[in-house]
């Protein structure tokens, strides 16, 4: 396509979708004066994280476990053998689980490790052990392992936990291993018939859930007479996950201890923290955290990654800080991807707490790591975020200095602050000011920047910054147009954005996310727009998308007639006619509002098949 006419042609959808309102000018002291060349003054507390340390690169711990991980990582099977013949290393469930996560990336070796420590080392794997081998073995060159492991672990007595089970059907599906995928779901749900879960472990979960925690419920579990062990433990604990639950589990863990005494251990300990890491429990699970602590037990990094991302999820980034620093003082301290991650959620919050963030900088530091260029943009982008642009451009500065080159991540994290506090003429320059220093805006930028001013509803901005984006020869995303999607909607131009959708998907093959579609749908059938929610069903139909029929048959079974029920069940399907329950919805919803007589009228404009089913004859009785 010619460029000019490229060009025209979307100044013109955008003034038919929009009218453009004039750019106001603003003062010449918000304009970017320095984004290229940064400033040289150095906050004392920035100065002294970046610096610390700054002679000392690299200190490298060393420890049993990680000697078994440079062991096992080793491909020279020689000196693999010797070096196990001369170590002396004692195993704990928590080194197990370090080993396996830090060899999960090269099954090959995960067997290798797993036959040394059963065989030589007679160590009996727990549940726990047996879910993360699970989720290792879940790839294509690996399904004699994985199945001979669910074996193994049925045999044994563990189960498989509905946690795991999803995960791995989640992967299995992901890596289009179908008949993998269907083989674990029967399996799976052999074992619920079966009912593998004991009945103790439902009938101790069964009372701790009836009723609050008491005499009442203490005096049932003694008369019930359990059998405690690590295994048992576990189920119970899993069974007891979510919100209501935790601190019933907090008292059932305390309750074995004191009235059966029962010892815990690093499995135990291990579990009932993967249950607490609540708000309504977190003052549980740091007195069981240092309890733990104090009977000589560490957390385990499978169960850290997994307390931790529940935490974040929660935004309890003080205590997922608190975490990172205390398990970066342990055997098993957490990888440098743990740590960009957490400063990500940290800096992802509306005001970014950069306490937090100094926090886990500086421990990652303490621990003997230099920064990295992920560390740097971490936080980069909580000062960005809070508007710190003096502070955000001296981090840039010392990354430079470090070796690393601002990209597209640290100019969109400064694009993105600079829209916040809606300076927006400044945020637009810096994507002049990347092309200067070599740096060319990709779509995620541009999305950015469309973001910002859809946010401050300046729709006539943001179409001429879509403009110009397509004039540097980029095309929308399904990101970018679920963006300019949300900023038409908001702007109550439900039309335009649906004008938007078709002219990108006819004139750009754009896919626009299923849940764009979805959402568009919906707000087009509020303002009684059907015949375009029809259309944008048809193209969902077209882009291989499941149909979404609910609220087609809401809206017609209230304000449509026989012909637009007709026509809805026609887009329906890629078949000749749609299935039978797609019929029985929309008579079901005929009937519910009232409409008998276009019930009927619809009835004899249905294929024969469907007019004698007995599903659809049962609306109709003998009437039919």
């Amino acid at each position: 396509m010619n460029q000019a006419n490229r060009i025209v042609r979307w100044f013109r959808l955008a003034n038919s979708l929009y009218s453009v309102q004039p750019f106001t000018t603003r003062s010449a002291h918000k304009q970017v004066t320095h984004l290229a060349h940064f400033s040289t003054f150095v906050s004392v507390k920035t100065h002294a994280l970046i610096n610390r340390n700054a002679y000392n690169q690299r200190l490298f711990f060393s420890t049993k476990t990680e000697s078994l991980v440079e062991i096992f990582s080793s491909n020279d099977c020689a000196k693999l053998e010797k070096e196990l013949q001369d170590s002396n290393l004692a195993l704990t469930h928590g080194t197990v689980i370090y080993v396996l996560k830090k060899l999960s990336k090269d099954p090959k070796k995960v067997s290798r490790f797993l036959k040394w420590v059963v065989e030589e080392k007679v160590f009996e794997p727990n549940s726990s052990i047996y879910s993360l081998v699970l989720r290792i073995y879940a790839n294509k060159n690996f399904m004699k392992e994985f199945w001979v492991t669910v074996k193994e672990m049925k045999d044994k007595g563990y189960y498989l936990d509905e946690e795991t089970y999803k995960t791995i059907f989640t992967i299995f599906r992901g890596l289009k291993m179908e008949n993998e995928a269907t083989a674990l779901r029967h399996f799976y749900e052999r074992l619920i018939k079966e009912n593998v879960m004991d009945s103790s472990v439902k009938e101790v979960v069964d009372v701790i859930k009836s009723a609050e925690w008491g005499e009442e419920v203490e005096s049932n579990l003694v008369e019930m007479k359990i059998v405690v062990s690590d295994n048992f433990m576990l189920r119970v604990m899993k069974e007891l996950r979510g919100k209501g639950y935790p601190l019933k589990a907090y008292k059932f863990f305390k309750w074995v201890d004191e009235s059966l005494g029962f010892k815990h251990n690093s499995v135990t300990y291990n579990g009932i923290l993967r249950v607490l890491c609540w708000e309504e429990s977190i003052g549980e699970f740091w007195n069981i955290f240092e309890e733990m602590k104090s009977a000589g037990f560490e957390m385990d990094i499978d169960t850290y990654i997994k307390v931790s991302r529940q935490l974040q999820k929660n935004k309890m980034l003080g205590d997922a800080v608190k975490l990172y620093e205390h398990m970066m003082d342990s055997s098993f301290k957490p990888s440098d991807s743990e740590c960009n991650l957490l400063l990500r959620a940290v800096a992802s919050c509306n005001n970014p707490d950069l306490d937090l963030a100094y926090r886990v900088v500086n421990k990652f530091q303490e621990a003997g790591h230099s920064l990295s260029k992920n560390i740097y943009d971490g936080i980069h982008r909580s000062l960005t975020s809070l508007g710190k642009f003096d502070e955000a451009e001296e981090i840039v500065e010392k990354m430079r200095n470090a070796g690393f080159e601002p990209d597209n991540i640290t100019y969109s994290q400064l694009v993105f602050g600079l829209c916040k506090a809606r300076r927006f003429d400044e945020a637009t320059k810096v994507l002049d000011v990347m092309e200067e220093q070599g740096c060319i805006p990709d779509i995620k930028t541009w999305t950015i920047l469309i973001k910002g001013h859809c946010a401050a509803n300046e729709m006539g901005n943001v179409l001429l910054c879509f403009a110009k984006m397509m004039e540097k020869g980029f095309d929308a995303d399904a990101d970018l147009l679920d963006v300019l999607i949300g900023g038409f909607i908001n702007q109550s131009r439900t039309i335009g954005a649906y004008q938007l959708v078709i002219e990108l998907v006819q004139r750009t093959r754009l896919k626009p996310w299923q849940s764009t579609y979805k959402f568009l749908i919906q707000k087009l059938l509020t303002e009684r727009k059907l015949e375009e929610a029809m259309e944008l069903l048809r193209l969902m139909k077209k882009q291989n998308y499941p149909p979404f029929p609910q609220p087609f048959v809401q809206y017609i079974s209230k304000y449509g007639s026989v012909e637009d029920a007709s026509e809805f069940l026609k887009a329906l399907s890629v078949k000749e006619y749609p299935t039978v329950s797609a019929y029985q919805h929309i008579f079901k919803s005929f009937f519910d509002e009232g409409r008998h007589s276009e019930a009927k009228d619809l009835l004899f404009k249905c294929p024969h098949h469907i007019r004698k089913h007995p599903a659809i004859c049962s609306f109709f009785g003998s009437a039919v």
